[in-house]
C-alpha cells in the first residue's frame, strides 16, 4: 500500500521551507513569482509544441518525465505565490469551482465545449 499523498499544505510547507533554507524569500514578492508561474507554465506547453493532435497518443518515458518536471515545476510556482499572497488555495479552488458549476450547468453544457456567454 502507498503512502497517501501530501496536502496542499504540506506542499506549501515543504515548498516554504525549500525557499527560507536557500534564503530566497527576498525574491519572491508576488509580482516576481507570477512571472514565475507564467515562464513554468511556458516550459511545460513548450513540450508540447509541434505534436500531432489527431488524438490521444502514448507518451514515451522521456517526455513523461519532461512533463512531470515541468509540471512539478508550475505547482511549486504557484504554491509559493499563494503563500506570500495569503491564499488558501484549497479554499479558492472551492470557490472557483462552486462559481463554475453555477456559470456551466451539467445539464446545458454536457459534452458542449461552449463559453458561459455562447448558449
Amino acid at each position: 500500500m502507498s503512502d497517501p499523498s501530501p496536502t496542499l499544505a504540506e506542499l506549501t510547507d515543504r515548498v516554504r521551507a525549500f525557499a527560507e533554507e536557500r534564503d530566497w524569500q527576498r525574491y519572491h514578492s508576488p509580482r516576481n513569482l507570477a512571472m514565475a508561474l507564467s515562464v513554468e507554465a511556458g516550459e511545460l506547453l513548450e513540450l508540447y509544441l509541434w505534436c500531432a493532435d489527431d488524438g490521444p497518443q502514448p507518451m514515451v518515458e522521456s517526455r513523461h518525465v519532461k512533463v512531470a518536471d515541468e509540471a512539478a515545476d508550475v505547482l511549486m510556482c504557484l504554491l509559493n505565490l499563494c503563500d506570500r499572497a495569503g491564499i488558501d488555495l484549497g479554499q479558492a479552488l472551492d470557490r472557483k469551482l462552486a462559481a463554475a458549476a453555477e456559470k456551466y450547468p451539467v445539464d446545458v453544457v454536457r459534452g458542449k465545449a461552449l463559453k458561459y456567454d455562447e448558449y
